[in-house]
Order: structure tokens, then C-alpha cells, then sequence
């Protein structure tokens, strides 16, 4: 069945300037947290002192994070879908302010362990390119453990090809299996836009477009959840358990999520376990290319 809790559309959590707000006061949700929010030059966001870890990570424009009497400038990027991006690990308890033009987003997960804040540029950031044929894509690890001292959470993004099919096969992690599994809550904030490859190549797009994703959650045990959503850009879509997968990326529609994932266990680990009836397809991309609209890099000006 579906579960309001678990789909929140964009703007449907306003909060102190912020688009969205997600946190521990939605029911049924503990160990992660999301803030999505636009900026004008000269307007600002505010992060309060609170015991959470952050990233902040600019979606589309370039930021400067104000926090114990110093500031870092993010070089962010036209678009998420023009490859990786400055990000800033704010560590728990720090109060930052947010000022610059775009629209930002602020991964969280609440910890009192406090980690050393960390600056990540562009360049420095680890891009996987996942997967073949159709369900290649493109995984920024920023956030992961072997990229990032954090406390708790996991942290990346996604950038899928349009007609692709991404978090696929689909899989979980709601089960503590010491070296086989985690436990985590994920977060998929989306985005979609007209895809890359029709721009280049001079498709008229009408002024009404709609681009669009479908994201897919399901049981794995006795705990009920069926969630099956059209997403668009700023939805955002919560796994507290169960399989999810695939993510698709609507043809003519390329499509972007941010990952956050945290969750009870004592180690900072994804482990996940695929469903059986789909995780073969694994083999299939052994005899596969990857796609060649891949790798999705920044714009040359």
C-alpha cells in the first residue's frame, strides 16, 4: 500500500526559507534528513547548531558556506547533470549560513560524534560509471566511506541516462547481517530534465514538457510498503525499508538522485542483498558496453 509519509512532493514541507525539510518528525523516520532550498543573490539559509552531520551540496549555482568564523566557496555547476560539484561536510553541531544563487541541497543525519568539517572539490570527487547497456550510469561517492570521514550516513549521486534503468536490480538494506547486509534509511531527492543528447541534437521541445522519473519501493518481509511514484524534480522519495528499484529515467528525460543513507547499525557500511528474482541480471552486463552518453561532464562554455 502507499504511504504519504514515504513520497513528499516538492514544496510540501516548507521550512524557515527552505523548500523542503525532511527530518526525524516525519512518523516512522529516525536516522536521516534532507533540506532543499533556492537562492536569489543576497538572501541566505541558515543551518542551526543542531546534533547532525552535513554535507551541502550545491544542485544548480555556486555558494559560499559561512561557519565558525570562516567561509568556503562551492563551485557548483549549471545543472546536475553537468558532473560533479564542490561539496562541504559541515561536522555535528556546527551552525553554517548559506548565501549565493541557485538551488542547493543539505544531506543530514542526526549524531553527536563529532567529524573534522571536510571540503571536497569537483575534481577531487570519486565518479563511478555503473552498470552496461541500459542500465548504465554515473555515481558521484563523495559521501561513502571511502571518500568521507563521516559519523553515520552514506552520501552520493546519480546521474541516469534517459531510457536507462538505475538502483537496479532492485535491493534492500533493512536487516543488520554482520558483513552482508546493512541497516540504513535511504533518501532519493529526484530531478529530471529534457535529456542531454535531445538538446545536442536540436529536437524541438515543447514549451509544455514534463519531464519525468518513476521510482519503485516493495516488501522484502512482513512490514507493508508499495510504493510506485512518478517523480519529477524536487520530489523527493523515502525507503525506511524493503526492496526499491529500479529508478527509471523516462525516454527523452535524463535523471538525477541524491542518495542519503543512515540507519541504527554500529558500522558505517552499505551492504545490501538483491532480489533473487532479479539480481542475476548482474551477469548480463559482463557481455555488455557501457553507454556511450556516459560520462556526463561539465559543459564546455
Amino acid at each position: 500500500m502507499t504511504n504519504d509519509n514515504w513520497f513528499i512532493p516538492a514544496g510540501s514541507r516548507p521550512e524557515a526559507g527552505w523548500t523542503d525539510v525532511v527530518d526525524g518528525r516525519v512518523p516512522g523516520w529516525a536516522h536521516t534528513g534532507l533540506r532543499t532550498g533556492a537562492l536569489r543573490d543576497g538572501g541566505e539559509l541558515r543551518l542551526p547548531s543542531d546534533a547532525v552531520e552535513r554535507i551541502v551540496v550545491p544542485l544548480a549555482g555556486s555558494f559560499t558556506v559561512a561557519y565558525d568564523g570562516t567561509t568556503q566557496a562551492l563551485d557548483g555547476r549549471a545543472s546536475v547533470f553537468e558532473g560533479p560539484t564542490d561539496v562541504l561536510y559541515l561536522g555535528s553541531g556546527t551552525a553554517a549560513t548559506i548565501t549565493g544563487s541557485g538551488r542547493v541541497a543539505v544531506a543530514e543525519a542526526p549524531t553527536e560524534t563529532v567529524e573534522p568539517t571536510t571540503y571536497i572539490a569537483r575534481q577531487d570527487v570519486p565518479v563511478e560509471l555503473r552498470g552496461a547497456g541500459r542500465s548504465s550510469r554515473q555515481v558521484h561517492n563523495f559521501g561513502t566511506p571511502a571518500a568521507l570521514d563521516a559519523a553515520k550516513f552514506i552520501v552520493c549521486e546519480v546521474i541516469t541516462p534517459a531510457g536507462n534503468w538505475s538502483s537496479y536490480p532492485p535491493h534492500k538494506h533493512d536487516t543488520n547481517v554482520p558483513g552482508e547486509e546493512s541497516n540504513l534509511e535511504e533518501i532519493y531527492y529526484y530531478e529530471a530534465a529534457v535529456a542531454r543528447d535531445v538538446v545536442s541534437r536540436g529536437i524541438p521541445v515543447p514549451a509544455e514538457v514534463d519531464p519525468f522519473a518513476l521510482h519503485r519501493t516493495y516488501a522484502s518481509d512482513e512490514r507493508e510498503i508499495d510504493e510506485f511514484r512518478e517523480v519529477r524534480t524536487g520530489d523527493i522519495a523515502l525507503v525506511p525499508h524493503g526492496w526499491h528499484g529500479p529508478a527509471v529515467a523516462a525516454p527523452g528525460y535524463d535523471m538525477y538522485y541524491l542518495n542519503v543513507m543512515a540507519g541504527p547499525d554500529p558500522e558505517r557500511v552499505w551492504n545490501i542483498t538483491d532480489d533473487p528474482a532479479h539480481g542475476w541480471v548482474r551477469q548480463a552486463w559482463e557481455s555488455e558496453q557501457l553507454d556511450p552518453r556516459l560520462p556526463y561532464e561539465r559543459k564546455l562554455a
